[in-house]
């Protein structure tokens, strides 16, 4: 692979192509799986219906949320945000950190805007790269 080549090499035949599908559709998948729990705080029954809502959109609407993504690029931000605001509230609720942080309005805010931001920031820089690259 060539230097800031983020592509593995090219497969060549309808096996390495199945391969390669159900690798990332098995990864986009625990990736959904994980942002519904995350937002559901422990609740069986928004767990179950985050499923049913967003496993349907994920399968028929990925083209249409792809146009949406080509014509805004901004989606993609505002979804990064969102998944890095659910993972910084389960960071923030574990049983490990909780008490150290628990009615501290200025230690919460600051680590939500370090991650947070720091996600956003990690995301405009790779894409400055890439852009760069191309």
């Amino acid at each position: 692979m060539a230097k800031g080549d983020t592509h593995g090499k090219p497969v060549d035949n309808f096996r390495g192509a199945m391969k390669t599908i159900i690798i990332a559709d098995a990864l986009m998948g625990l990736d959904n799986v994980l942002a519904v729990a995350g937002a559901a705080k422990g609740s069986f029954l928004l767990v179950i219906l985050g499923l049913l809502i967003s496993i349907p959109i994920v399968v028929w609407g990925s083209t249409l949320i792809l146009k949406w993504v080509d014509r805004f690029p901004v989606i993609v931000y505002l979804g990064a945000g969102v998944l890095a605001w659910t993972a910084a509230q389960m960071m923030l609720h574990e049983p490990l950190l909780e008490p150290f942080i628990t009615g501290k309005f200025l230690i919460q805010a600051i680590a939500y805007a370090a991650i947070i931001g720091g996600v956003l920031l990690a995301g405009l820089m790779a894409a400055r790269r890439h852009k760069k690259a191309a």
